[in-house]
């Protein structure tokens, strides 16, 4: 059974910084393109980071592009969001989600095959 575990989700403050974490099992994480997505209330869930199955691939939304990084640890079988300087726009639920054989970072969420539950984060202004 795939599982995608989100955690490090919180409250925060304006300019702070969240590590999540996404752990895998059931899946070996090192032959799929992961990501990150978001979805804040009354809105659609959003791309927010991406990173294909090697590492040298990834993509940013945007919004987020200078201030997020993305990575990820094979041999743990987990992928990080690092989120520094965050802003209110930025509380949402934050999922991950998994895109087998995919090399470079994917943005489409439709192509997703696994999905985590999704952990929350609230930034206060």
């Amino acid at each position: 059974q795939v599982q995608l575990v989100e955690s490090g989700g919180g409250l925060v403050q304006t300019g702070d910084s969240l590590r999540l974490s996404c752990a895998a099992s059931g899946l070996t994480i090192s032959i799929y393109a992961m990501g990150w997505f978001r979805q804040a209330p009354g809105k659609e869930r959003e791309f927010v980071a991406g990173i294909g199955w090697s590492g040298t691939s990834t993509g940013y939304a945007d919004s987020v592009k200078g201030r997020f990084a993305i990575s990820r640890d094979n041999n743990k079988n987990t992928v990080y969001l690092q989120m520094n300087s965050l802003k209110p726009e930025d509380t949402a639920i934050y999922y991950c989600a998994a895109d087998r054989g995919r090399a470079t970072y994917n943005s489409r969420a439709y192509e997703y095959e696994y999905w985590g539950q999704g952990t929350q984060v609230t930034v206060s202004s």
